[in-house]
């Protein structure tokens, strides 16, 4: 009987000690933030968007304030207060990581990606230390949290509304690897290379956004990123 005793004391122990990690893993805060456009907010719906699965890969709290059809210069109060606005996605808190893209809805919603050399330079300067990118990536920083900018996708072999913005696309994702080079704790991860040449099964159906798939293929690539620099 004593054995027995010490069997079921020991169980009781256990199982405490178990609920004890669910409480804390459950009431956990976010030390991971996400901002930015559909890219990583497409497929939220479905719980199988970039924050998602990056929360499942990492298996750690991340908070999702990305919002479809953000923009990275935006001056309407109320709707940039809702989201529209990534600077204004930006909350400050005790973040390790703060991942975020933009910029590609104001070049092709904002200048039809033709003759954008004016927007551009507002995004950010040729030489990455001016512009909103910038400026929100400084505010970042000044938190002590590391930033993680996201590349677009991009659809090689096959067409989509948005083939004609690769070449302003490439320039601004050029000018965010300069920003990048600046600050050891700016990391910038570009998604040329993640899907093979005619494939469409990285995209949505409207060959823009990212798939299932393809917001799992994101975040796995962004899980490495803080893995390996952790």
């Amino acid at each position: 009987m004593p054995t027995l005793r010490a069997l079921i004391a020991t169980l009781a122990l256990v199982a405490t000690a178990t609920l004890a990690h669910h409480a804390v893993a459950e009431t956990e805060e976010p030390r991971i933030l996400v901002i930015g456009d559909s890219l990583l907010a497409k497929n939220r719906l479905a719980d199988r968007n970039v924050a998602a699965r990056l929360s499942a890969l990492l298996d750690e709290p991340v908070a999702d304030h990305s919002v479809a059809g953000a923009w990275m210069i935006y001056n309407l109060p109320i709707t940039g207060a809702m989201g529209l606005s990534i600077p204004k996605q930006w909350r400050d808190g005790d973040w390790d990581w703060v991942i975020m893209n933009g910029g590609g809805n104001d070049l092709w919603l904002g200048c039809g990606c033709d003759n954008c050399d004016y927007k551009l330079n507002r995004l950010i300067a040729e030489n990455g230390r001016r512009g909103a990118i910038p400026s929100l990536v400084q505010q970042i920083r000044h938190s002590g949290a590391r930033v993680l900018i996201v590349g677009y996708l991009r659809n090689p072999g096959f067409s989509s509304p948005i083939k004609s913005c690769k070449d302003v696309g490439d320039t601004l994702e050029a000018r965010i690897a300069r920003l990048a080079e600046i600050d050891p704790n700016v990391y910038f991860h570009p998604l040329t290379d993640l899907v093979p040449h005619g494939d469409l099964s990285f995209h949505a159906i409207d060959r823009i956004h990212p798939s299932l798939k393809g917001s799992d293929a994101i975040a796995r690539r962004l899980a490495k990123v803080i893995q390996s620099a952790r």
